[in-house]
Parts: C-alpha cells; structure tokens; sequence
C-alpha cells in the first residue's frame, strides 16, 4: 500500500488529509505530520497505517486540549479532568500532561498567580474567598499560601472599598445590614467591613 497523496485540508488549515492507494486514510496536523516523515510514494503495511490511524486520533485530542486551553490558564486538575472526560487511555493521558507542563502551558502557580491578578483587577473580592476559589480548581495547599502570601493586606482593603463603592450604587444595597450580609458572604471580616462601611 502507497502513500498516493498528502493535502492540506480547506477547513482546517494546519492539518492534512493521508492517501493511501488513492483513498483517504487519516489526517495529521503539520507537527505529527513533519514528525512522521511520511512522504508521498512511501509505501506502507497495514499495521503501518493502524498505528498511524491511532496517531491521528492523538493528535486531534492533543489539538483539541490546546484550544481548551487557549480559551483560558487552567490547573493541572481541570486538564486531567477534561481528558477523562474525552476518555484518553492514561497513558496518553500522561504523556499531554507532561508535554504541557515541559512547555509551561500547565503551571499551577503560574495559573494561581494569574488567577489572583485577574480577579483583583475585573471582580475584587476578599482573600478567603480567592483561597476557596484555587481550592475549588485543586490547586495545591503549598502553592495557595506562596501566592497569598504576595497579596498584601492593603489589597484586600482596596477590593473592599471597591466593592462598598460598587454596590452602593445598586437600590436593594443601601441598607447597611444587607449589603454587610452580602460583603460576609464575600469572605470579608466583620471588623473590615464595618470600617468600610463607616469610610
């Protein structure tokens, strides 16, 4: 059996399409492509084009963990969990995870500390409940205590003076006693709090 024709796909523009003996086999994206040194006029047995099939579905999955990725930073859990749930065999399983943390794509202190910073910035919120956020995400203990511990307390009261001045602007928060039971909810202390409020 002969490799007759390697194309480039219309939809797809960095995968291509395999023929063998004139019909389409499977597809590659350009790095398993390059990878497989397969050629045009290579010939092939068909145990050859079985391996290369289970190639192929690999690499779509491994295409399809990166644009999981790319839509946002995830931890190390999130993305075991998104590959059980494509139902990768554990060995592949393992051999994207390390691929992706070798490459730095999957750090969990690097996702904590982009976590924290995002949400200080867009939806301020208190330090107990950005710890429960990364406990939620599984973050490690160890790495949630090394990032807190670069938040200063001073941020934590710039969040809340935000969120005070934020929903005092809403109707249903200009009674005290409902926006403080909101802002406990938050994780915030009753001591700040009420020294928010009084400011």
């Amino acid at each position: 059996m002969k490799v007759t024709a390697i194309k480039q796909q219309v939809k797809r523009a960095g995968r291509y399409s395999v023929f063998v003996n004139d019909k389409y086999e499977f597809s590659l994206s350009d790095t398993a492509l390059l990878e497989s040194k397969l050629f045009n006029g290579q010939e092939l047995t068909k145990e050859q084009i079985g391996e290369f099939k289970q190639l192929s579905n690999d690499d779509k999955l491994y295409n399809q963990v990166l644009n999981y990725l790319s839509l946002r930073p995830r931890t190390r859990w999130e993305m075991e969990t998104y590959l059980k749930r494509k139902q990768a065999s554990p060995a592949l399983a393992s051999t994207i995870l390390n691929k992706l943390s070798i490459n730095g794509s999957l750090d969990d202190e690097k996702f904590a500390r982009a976590w924290i910073s995002d949400r200080q910035l867009l939806r301020p919120t208190s330090r107990r409940k950005l710890i429960l956020e990364l406990r939620q995400k599984h973050v490690n203990n160890e790495i949630i205590q090394k990032v807190m511990a670069a938040v200063e307390p001073s941020d934590e009261q710039t969040s809340l003076a935000a969120i005070v001045a934020n929903k005092r602007r809403q109707s249903k928060y200009q009674d005290d006693l409902k926006l403080m039971q909101y802002l406990a909810r938050q994780g915030f202390n009753y001591g700040d709090i009420k020294n928010a409020l009084q400011e």
